[in-house]
């Protein structure tokens, strides 16, 4: 296909429509509710009660039209994106519309009082007893029923394929949260500032620890060539699928190489989704940013990371307030993974850089005399991270300079919070829609899952853990 007929790529699709819906939000610093009819989720027993907009100007809205009117909004706006990503309007918009329904019914189910309260607001609901998984749980059941969907019915999930984008949810959900986070913390800004020094230091554990390691063990032990052993390295090590394409692509590797990896990461996200946030809700309960920057450092998908950011959040407040009746504030262990798991995506670009000028100086001289340029590093560079630092800017720099603009600008990223709820689930609800275990067993990738187990398991997860510990022990979110 000729570049003048390829689509928009989703890195940069995911860019634009974040920061358009972020400035859609910001029509309430001005006085004009652009976003104000949008759905918002709460702890139900009785399911009329689930719902209602999250303006308090639309609350004569009927919640049911609310809803609808948020699907529309999504489904206008995904449709619009995959016409520029070039996909088949018609399937994409049958395909949508299914994925939505299944992932909102998902988060729906995830905000029942018996599986989402906490114990100080069981007598709210007049029920003694609930799972206190809080409303995070809708994305662990949207995770499990697309595992169901793509591992039980796989026609099916190939009928959803059009829609079925984990990478563009969760970079565009990325780019809507950097304004909440941008609030945060400017109400706290110490404590941001120690959490975005502190981020940096990651990027010398996966750049140079993990993936020299990883590399090696490959190389020396299971005798796989370069162009394997560096991809692999990237995907295991660095930040998954986004890392093994670019490194796939700055080595010249085949294209099945990075794919292979790309599912391998996937795969094991899903796993390490499942089991790391109630690891360290057990575990790391009374140290919730050490929580936070090992699920940016362990887990090796920009989805995966900052949705298992999103759960351990809501597991570890639910934890801190029944054990102890402290009520953390909302999204600062989400900000640590994030932020963590940002900076380590912002050196992808120039990571893929030193690789591209290695293979081409060192090993295909033959095949490519050209010397990698700048144009290299920005061709790799993730996009999305461009937003979410913009929006987290904006938001951090207005609210410091007028004050009085920060309850505004709370109404405003909570308008935009619900998108990124929604673009959230619909990540979950795919990433288990695409990991299609036996398919991938048959592909072999039984050999390069061994790899990754060893490493994962063997070192990463637990230096990343060590290195979380060293940073961030003693810091502790704002309490309300």
């Amino acid at each position: 296909m000729s570049d003048k007929h390829k689509g928009i790529s989703e890195d940069w699709l995911s860019l634009i429509l974040g920061l358009f819906i972020f400035l859609l939000s910001l029509g309430i610093l001005f006085n004009i509710d652009i976003l104000g009819w949008s759905v918002k989720n709460f702890v139900w027993i009785s399911i009329d009660k689930s719902i209602k907009p999250v303006s308090i100007h639309y609350e004569s809205l009927n919640p049911f039209l609310s809803l609808l009117f948020t699907f529309l909004f999504m489904l206008v706006l995904m449709s619009i994106g995959a016409y520029a990503l070039k996909l088949n309007l018609k399937k994409f918009i049958f395909a949508f519309t299914i994925i939505f329904i299944i992932s909102y019914i998902s988060w729906l189910i995830g905000h029942y009082a018996y599986i989402a309260e906490t114990p100080d607001k069981l007598d709210k609901h007049g029920i003694s007893w609930s799972l206190n998984l809080t409303g995070e749980a809708g994305y662990i059941i949207a995770l499990l029923a697309g595992l169901i969907v793509g591992n039980f019915f796989t026609k099916f999930a190939e009928f959803l394929k059009d829609a079925i984008k984990p990478e563009l949810y969760i970079k565009t959900a990325i780019v809507i949260m950097g304004a909440a986070l941008g609030v945060k913390a400017a109400e706290s800004v110490g404590l941001a500032s120690a959490v975005i020094f502190r981020g940096l230091c990651a990027i010398i554990e996966a750049y140079l620890i993990y993936w020299a390691i990883v590399y090696f063990i490959a190389r020396k032990y299971f005798k796989f060539s370069k162009e394997w052993a560096a991809p692999l390295a990237s995907g295991i090590s660095i930040c998954g699928v986004s890392a093994a394409i670019a490194t796939g692509g700055a080595i010249r590797a085949r294209p099945i190489i990075p794919i292979m990896v790309s599912s391998l990461v996937v795969v094991f996200a899903v796993v390490e989704l499942i089991l790391l946030p109630f690891i360290a809700q057990n575990f790391l309960w009374n140290e919730p940013l050490v929580a936070g920057a090992w699920m940016g450092l362990a887990v090796k998908t920009d989805g995966a990371a900052v949705a298992s950011g999103a759960i351990t959040d809501g597991l570890i407040r639910a934890k801190a307030l029944a054990e102890l009746g402290i009520e953390y504030k909302e999204g600062w262990i989400l900000m640590t993974a994030t932020t963590v798991k940002v900076f380590i995506d912002v050196f992808i670009g120039i990571w893929a850089f030193i690789l591209a000028y290695i293979w081409t100086v060192k090993f295909s001289k033959k095949e490519n005399k050209s010397k990698p340029s700048a144009k290299d590093i920005w061709d790799r560079f993730p996009k999305f991270v461009i937003g979410y630092v913009l929006t987290f800017l904006i938001f951090l720099i207005l609210c410091l300079s007028i004050p009085e603009f920060i309850e505004k600008a709370k109404i405003a990223s909570a308008e935009g919070n619900v998108f990124r709820q929604i673009f959230f689930v619909l990540t979950f609800f795919t990433i288990g829609a695409v990991s299609n275990f036996k398919k991938l067993w048959e592909e072999g990738i039984g050999k390069l899952a061994l790899i990754y187990v060893i490493c994962l398991f063997g070192f990463i997860i637990w230096v990343g853990l060590f290195i979380s510990w060293l940073f961030f022990h003693g810091a502790k979110p704002p309490i309300l």
